[in-house]
């Protein structure tokens, strides 16, 4: 088998992605959904000058002076006339700056008695949010391909839009392989395990804006691989473990007995290197993961990600961030190895610790781990100190 470079793997993948499909959401479900087009302001937001305190809106040539009190502007509920000098109007946060005013005295410096209120000396522009201040009619706010999350919903709604278009979310056939898989509570025998590898990579498809729709392990038996191969129903089919070329390896000979054409046969990746991609006869796609937690995990970071990424129109090429090693390496072997890490922040820097434990099979050290550390293919030995890629992995806080 050809073993390609990750990046040429991921290229070749992502080249065999189709265009996103698009569908329209109300704005408030939008978290989570790739935007399929650009959301631009349909008017200045705010509208007009606000009061960024509660106090009396005046004219600063007033000021410091016994202006009356003439009325009041509140939110939703404006002062319609023209405030003439010696005039002020009792305001509250967010409510319009009314017509001839150009300052706002908080209400701890005024005071009140009956009709008037004494007010200091005020700059113009004191405490007045300008209109057009957050963003401007027409203004571009949010541009395709950007993922909503709670922070960018409310921009889009601040923009005055019920629904966006969004791409419709990839569908995912998940399933795994191999007779020593169980899943729980059944009890394993004397020779198995429980399968800790499918319920994980369905989360992760889930968190990635995926549909996902999760198989049961299916035995080692060709007749039956291709049988859940042909049942499973998506875009893209992802299978975990038996994507090797070993006696018990069937779920390449089952898509080739569905007419799979490969794209990526082998990654030149440590761990994860019997990954492979294809096409099958019907057009669905086919990502084979390696069996073994860790290198499945590395490889859904390194593949599956982008390819989700890709199907949504979403940027999909992976983000590393620099770091710097806490302890001497190795020089690396020709598989680019990605490491599970732990970052640290301090002083303002980052850096970063791989385990010393790297063994695919593993779940407890990925559950440790925060990030992947990126060895390229023949390396040569990093001192410590030495600047270095690293992946973050999405953690939730610690208790959350």
């Amino acid at each position: 088998m050809t073993l390609l470079p990750v990046d040429e793997a991921r290229a070749r993948m992502l080249a065999e992605v189709p265009a996103p499909v698009t569908e329209r959401v109300p704005v408030a479900e939008s978290v989570g959904r790739v935007l399929a087009e650009d959301v631009a302001a349909v008017r200045d937001q705010p509208p007009f000058d606000a009061s960024a305190m509660d106090g009396y809106a005046v004219r600063s040539a007033d000021a410091p002076g016994t202006l009356k009190v003439v009325g009041e502007s509140a939110a939703g509920h404006g002062y319609a006339g023209e405030v003439r000098p010696g005039e002020a109007v009792r305001i509250f946060t967010g409510a319009a700056i009314p017509q001839g005013c150009d300052a706002v005295v908080i209400q701890e410096d005024v005071q009140r008695d009956g009709d008037t209120a004494t007010v200091p000396a005020v700059e113009a522009g004191r405490h007045v949010r300008p209109a057009g201040g957050d963003f401007r009619a027409g203004q571009a706010l949010l541009a395709r391909g950007t993922t909503i999350d709670p922070w960018r919903l409310s921009l889009a709604a601040a923009a005055g839009r019920a629904e966006l278009t969004v791409a419709r979310r990839p569908r995912v056939a998940l399933f795994s392989t191999g007779e020593e898989i169980v899943e729980a509570p059944a009890t394993p025998g004397p020779f198995q395990i429980y399968d800790s590898g499918s319920p994980a990579l369905a989360a992760l498809i889930r968190g990635w804006g995926g549909e996902v729709r999760r198989a049961r392990p299916v035995r080692d038996d060709l007749e039956a691989t291709i049988e859940a191969l042909r049942a499973a129903e998506g875009d893209l089919v992802v299978t975990l473990g038996g994507a090797s070329v070993g006696d018990h390896d069937l779920v390449r000979k089952a898509g080739e007995a569905l007419g799979l054409e490969l794209k990526v046969a082998s990654v030149a990746v440590r761990p994860g290197k019997p990954t492979f991609f294809g096409v099958l006869g019907d057009g669905r796609r086919m990502l084979g993961l390696p069996g073994n937690p860790a290198s499945a995990f590395v490889c859904a970071e390194m593949f599956l990600r982008p390819l989700l990424m890709a199907w949504q129109g979403a940027p999909a090429e992976p983000r590393a961030i620099s770091a710097r090693l806490e302890e001497a390496l190795p020089a690396n072997g020709p598989r680019e190895h990605w490491m599970r890490a732990r970052l640290a922040f301090e002083g303002g820097g980052v850096t970063v610790r791989p385990y010393r434990d790297q063994d695919s099979s593993l779940v407890s050290v990925f559950a440790l781990a925060d990030a992947l550390l990126r060895r390229p293919a023949q390396a040569p030995a990093a001192e410590a100190g030495s600047v270095v890629d690293v992946l973050p992995l999405s953690r939730l806080p610690s208790g959350a």
